[in-house]
This record gives structure tokens, sequence and C-alpha cells, in this order.
């Protein structure tokens, strides 16, 4: 990752705060907000100025961290007062992805082991750490992931994608991303075509402004010419991160993914996703049963403060479509390919490589009820 500018660090100790690269300024300013109270996380959460689910996971563990410093000096039940009301107030931050809720349970797990064995200020540096654990660890899953994904490229190859799973998405080289980059590193020439993702064009405003960024060969396409770069033969693959995958494989993402894989199954393209374990919501059989964000009509009535359809028409603004498990090739995941896309293989992959004993907790342990 450049490093001109990371998404999201924590300054300082434990009367430290999180800083976040706005998002929402993206390409014409690299802006940095000061996070000083859970309620500054929230609010960046929702308006999409931090984003990408194991990004959002990441600054809710900090959040929590924030929202318990207040608390720290009035005693244990004091503490898990504030506990509890800073994981309700950032668990209903925005409700499809479930990095945020995976996070939360894992802060809040480590909190519970430690009740009557330290006092507040040793639960609340413990959090901190933890936290930063969960921090460092992304890094390495999008390495991993990465290198997984990369083994499916090959040099020449046009590879879609869709919104932003890159560094802006995680804490390092993102995940859709990491695949890109690490092939990229090893010499290999592709050429990305970055969809613009309407309504908020993440594609265009951040994927691309991170691919060319990294020196990687990009052109942006308005999300209605996929098909016609998919017939005139430009692309050989298409990859796209997830918010919340289901035990099928049925995987939830940004609006327009979904499309994206029935084109890339009529033109025999193959259609990847990549994500961390911890986007797998076990939890849930299918797809059906993950929660859709609706968002506020005028993000396509008034895109970006102007006026762009008459008043008074009706909105429908899901913020992310499900891509049914077989329609994807492959899961790429920090801890291995997925292939074929099925409950039973998706349960054996995680389960063969979870760590014996390690600090990260199951995939599908959060509330399913909420995500990003």
């Amino acid at each position: 990752m450049p490093s001109s500018w990371e998404t999201l660090r924590w300054v300082g100790g434990l009367a430290g705060q999180l800083v976040l690269l706005d998002q929402t300024c993206l390409p014409g300013e690299l802006r940095e907000i000061t996070c000083r109270d859970v309620s500054a996380v929230v609010e960046a959460i929702r308006a999409l100025r931090v984003r990408g689910a194991p990004a959002i996971g990441i600054a809710a563990a900090y959040g929590l961290v924030l929202g318990l410093q207040p608390a720290a000096a009035a005693g244990t039940d004091a503490l898990f007062a504030a506990l509890e009301e800073t994981r309700q107030l950032l668990s209903a931050s925005r409700p499809t992805a479930v990095n945020l809720n995976w996070a939360l349970e894992r802060m809040g797990h480590r909190a519970r082991q430690l009740r009557g064995v330290l006092e507040p200020p040793g639960i609340l540096a413990a959090l901190l750490a933890e936290a930063q654990a969960i921090h460092d660890e992304d890094r390495a899953t999008c390495r991993a992931i990465g290198r997984h994904g990369a083994a499916l490229l090959r040099d020449g190859m046009g590879i879609l994608t869709h919104c932003n799973a890159g560094a802006l998405a995680a804490s390092e080289y993102g995940t859709a991303l990491a695949v890109i980059y690490t092939a990229h590193e090893a010499g290999l020439r592709l050429h990305v075509f970055a969809d613009e993702t309407r309504p908020l064009l993440q594609g265009a405003r951040l994927t691309a402004w991170e691919l060319v960024e990294r020196g990687v060969d990009t052109t942006l396409i308005c999300d209605s010419m996929a098909a016609q770069v998919m017939r005139e033969g430009r692309v050989q693959a298409v990859i796209t991160g997830a918010d919340r995958i289901a035990a099928n494989g049925d995987a939830a993402n940004k609006i327009g993914t979904y499309a994206l894989a029935v084109l890339a199954d009529a033109h025999q393209i193959p259609f990847y996703i990549a994500a961390p374990h911890s986007t797998f919501d076990l939890t849930l059989d299918c797809g059906a049963a993950i929660p859709i964000e609706q968002r506020d009509p005028r993000e396509i009535t008034h895109g970006f403060g102007r006026m762009t359809a008459p008043a008074g028409v009706q909105v429908y603004n899901p913020a992310f479509d499900v891509t049914p498990a077989r329609l994807i090739r492959a899961l790429i995941t920090d801890r291995g390919l997925i292939a074929p896309v099925t409950a039973p293989r998706i349960a054996a992959v995680l389960q063969e490589t979870a760590p014996a004993g390690g600090a990260q907790r199951p995939a599908g342990t959060g509330n399913s009820a909420a995500g990003e």
C-alpha cells in the first residue's frame, strides 16, 4: 500500500483516537478525520467515510475501545454496561456485512474472559490489544487472499471488478484487489476494467484511484458497459469482494454484482469472489436470509448534491444484492480456494484450516441480523 495514506489507524495508547481516511472526499481530496468517541465511529460507518466489510470490522473494534474509555475508571459493572451499550450502537450502524458483528463478538468474548481477572483499566488495555490484533491479522489475511487468488491469473488477462474491494476496504491490500496487486507485483501484465458502481461511484472514485496509484493498467467503464466489454473478449475473469457469504456460498456484495455474475456465466467467463473467513456467516443456510440494506433515495435522485430525477418519483435503492453460489467459480479466501462452491466444501475448508487455539473466532459467530 502507498506510504502516503492508510485506511485507518489508532493514534495514542489507552486514551487514543481512531483516525480514518474520509473516503467520501476521494478522489479529489486526501482528508483524514479523527474519531474521539463511539458516536463519531457510528457516523463514519453510516456515512461511508469508512466502508468495506473488513475495514468496518476493524473500525468497530476500535470504536468499542472508544466507547469504553469513559467507563474505565467507574468499576467493572459500569464497564460492562458501557460495553453492551457501545456494542448495540455499532451493531446497528449497517445491516448487511457480517464482519462488524464478527469483530464485536470477538471483542466481547475477550472482555468476558477477563471479567473478575483484571480491573477495568486492564480489561480496556486488553481490548485495545485485541483490536490491534484484529487489525494486524487483517493485513496478513489480505496477503493470503492475494497469494491464493493470484494463482488463478495468467499474463495478459483482462480482469473486471466491481465496487471497491481494495486497500480502502481493508487494512492494506484488500480482498479482490489483493489478487490483482499480488499478480501485478509478480510481474503479470494485467488490464483491469473497473465498473464505476452506481449510485455512489465507489469503482470510479475509489477503485480506479487505488489502481492508478499502484501503477496497474486500468480502464474505467460505466456499469452498463460490462456486457459489451465481455462480448468483445476483453475480460477473462471477474473478481469482486463480498460483505456476507452464507453457508451454501450465496454471497452478498454491492448492488450490481449479481448482474455481473449472470453476464459472466452467459459469456463463459469465470466469476470469483475474494473474501476473508470472517465474511462467512455459517448461521445462515442460504443468501435469502441475508439482510439487505436500503439506503437514502437521495443517493439516486440527488447524486453528489445535484438533482438528477424529477421530484416525487419513487425510488428503490438496495445497497447490495446476492449472487447464487452456482454462478461462482471459486471463493478466494485467506484459508485457500473453495471450489466447487458448496456447503460441504465451505465447511470443510473453514474447519480444516481453522487455527487450533488462536485468537480468531469461528466464522458466523456474530449476530446475523446486522453486519457491515
